[in-house]
């Protein structure tokens, strides 16, 4: 094996959650820079992995070198040039996420930017990186979308990158996970879930990531082949987490072990489709996002944040598209596919952020406000993953009123582009020339203004029918809470009842105070009197209020407040108020429907 010009060596020490790296430097420069990135691409927001470096130390021949730190993540080692410089350093593992380092005696997995420096002034050399077996369960095996060079059955031993790009794209999935495989359209497919019980039902989530597979390799190529040779699907099931984080031939993945379909298992779960959607959008950013791709991620900036205003298409349409695809898979009906949209809807209108960001602001607000939400975000700020699936449908509807498609500007756009870096300029560039006239107008209301969006007009013309339906209690009193043990106030909505009261997040809500008139029952030819008393009751849930409020509007909310009790005058809007309703879509004309969803 010819000796490669950067080497990384990965051991594992379990019990302390410890990765240990050696990384071999053929030809240093004379003043040899290394760094650690401070994100990973995908995930925007800095998460300073370098935190998690320790005992970083550098040796040429049998001589210790010093090294010099320049700043959090980077590192300076004075040399002999072209001399062989090896580094050793350990990096602590335990973030059970998508987006880092996991090690422990049962599962361990790691991506690059959190373990491998970067060897500056060499980043588009080769790279090899060799997963050792040294005190590792001999019952483990390797998934990666890494190149393999010599590995072993289980897939230890050694593999290539092209550049470090490449190299910190291709995450390590290492354990005893169960392992299937399949091929979509000519290219071979493998799936592995780390934490999966006995009643798991591999074969059903094969059969449906296939289907998924198929139409969105459909979509993009027709009948050619997709830009990737072989495709890696690393899920970690856990008692409770969601996620996922794209890569160029593989993603990683995150959900609760009760949404994995399960044996015998007829009806499909509300969480498996959930985990399906995840599934078919992670994929997606194969094509959108990893190759047709914001011009500001050219090239990826690995020191700081990397800024663009396009998180809204390439977050957004992929949300769109993640559970249409499943539509189209034949993995959902019309109904629930209308079902999930109509959630989707919901948790915009639901937003008073809406009103105050543009999506594109909220694109480039991603690196601190989207991964660093409060009790105030909600007020604040819009999902651009929400809102962009919601100006991807109504750009989709319409286009369709033209008689053209959005699948068309997609395919569109990663032709003109040629996989590769875009703006919102290619964009506009590839709807005049599909459809003949400007969209700049629409683009400006729905992408960089407040404004609302045209859905309910839009839908109407495509055979849904729009219903207003009480909402919630937490809804129609402008809050969102934890209800786990007794009534916690988690946030509290801008406009809504519950803040002209005065109520606040973290608030503990005990209880209800009401006013009522008692009527004696006087003699006759005496005129009654009524007798004003009051009556408090306990909240255990929202959904309590009813029960209690009867007829009433006005009550007095008594509340904790840092070990204080206080008493809030709150007045419920009626049920029919615009802040007490919520929207419920139905299907009007199902050939309408079915030609937009089929």
């Amino acid at each position: 094996m010819t000796t490669p010009a950067l080497h990384y060596e990965v051991r594992q020490d379990a019990h302390t959650h410890l990765f240990e790296l050696t990384l071999t430097i053929a030809r240093p420069a004379k003043l040899q820079r290394v760094s650690l990135p401070v994100w990973i691409p995908g995930s925007y927001l800095v998460r300073e992995f370098a935190r998690h470096v320790q005992g970083l130390n550098a040796q040429q021949g049998k001589h210790t070198l010093p090294v010099m730190q320049i700043d959090k993540c980077t590192w300076d080692i004075a040399c002999k040039p072209r001399q062989t410089l090896v580094l050793r350093y350990q990096v602590y593992a335990q973030d059970n996420s998508v987006r880092a380092a996991w090690l422990d005696a049962q599962r361990g997995f790691f991506n690059g930017t959190g373990l491998l420096l970067r060897v500056h002034g060499q980043e588009k050399t080769t790279h090899q990186l060799t997963l050792h077996t040294d005190g590792v369960n001999p019952a483990w095996q390797v998934a990666t979308g890494l190149k393999p060079v010599k590995i072993d059955a289980r897939g230890f031993g050694t593999y290539s990158a092209s550049h470090y790009d490449e190299l910190v794209d291709c995450p390590v999935e290492m354990g005893q996970f169960w392992r299937g495989r399949f091929t979509a359209c000519g290219v071979p497919h493998e799936f592995v879930v780390a934490g999966a019980t006995a009643a798991f039902d591999g074969e059903r989530l094969l059969k449906d990531t296939q289907a998924i597979c198929e139409a969105e390799i459909t979509f993009w190529h027709g009948k050619a082949k997709p830009p990737f040779d072989n495709y890696v699907f690393m899920l970690n099931a856990t008692h409770d987490a969601y996620g996922g984080l794209e890569h160029r031939n593989s993603t990683a993945l995150i959900c609760s072990r009760k949404d994995l379909p399960q044996k015998g298992q007829v009806k499909t779960s509300e969480g498996y489709t959930t985990l399906l959607g995840l599934i078919s959008h992670e994929y997606f950013h194969t094509w959108n996002v990893k190759r047709l791709r914001p011009a500001e991620f050219k090239t990826y900036d690995y020191t700081q944040e990397n800024y663009t205003q396009l998180l809204w298409f390439f977050e957004g349409f992929t949300s769109y598209y993640d559970d249409l695809l499943l539509r189209r898979a034949g993995l959902l009906d019309d109904a629930g596919y209308v079902k999930l949209l109509n959630k989707t809807i919901n948790q915009v209108l639901q937003t008073p952020g809406r009103q105050v960001q543009s999506v594109a602001q909220a694109s480039f607000d991603a690196w601190v406000k989207y991964y660093r939400q409060d009790e105030n975000t909600p007020n604040a700020t819009v999902s651009y993953y929400t809102k962009g699936a919601l100006v991807a449908l109504c750009l989709d509807l319409s286009l369709r009123n033209t008689g053209h498609k959005l699948d068309e500007v997609m395919r569109g756009l990663y032709k003109r582009c040629k996989a590769g870096p875009m703006a919102q300029a290619d964009l506009e560039a590839v709807l005049l020339r599909l459809t003949g006239r400007e969209w700049s107008k629409e683009l400006a209301a729905w992408v960089h203004s407040t404004q609302e969006l045209p859905l309910q007009d839009l839908l109407t013309q495509h055979g849904l029918q729009v219903h207003q339906d009480p909402a919630q209690w937490a809804q129609r009193l402008g809050l969102r809470v934890s209800e786990a043990n007794g009534i916690t106030i988690k946030v509290v909505l801008r406009g809504g009842a519950a803040e002209l009261a005065g109520f606040s997040a973290n608030d503990e809500w005990i209880g209800i105070e009401i006013a009522t008139e008692l009527e004696a029952s006087p003699p006759t030819g005496v005129r009654s009197k009524a007798k004003k008393t009051s009556q408090a009751w306990r909240l255990h849930k929202l959904d309590e209020l009813p029960l209690y409020l009867g007829e009433h509007r006005h009550c007095t909310a008594i509340v904790a407040r840092d070990r204080q009790l206080l008493k809030l005058p709150l007045t419920v809007p009626a049920a029919t108020a615009p802040e007490s309703t919520t929207w419920r879509l139905s299907i009007a004309q199902a050939d309408k429907v079915k030609a937009w969803l089929g």
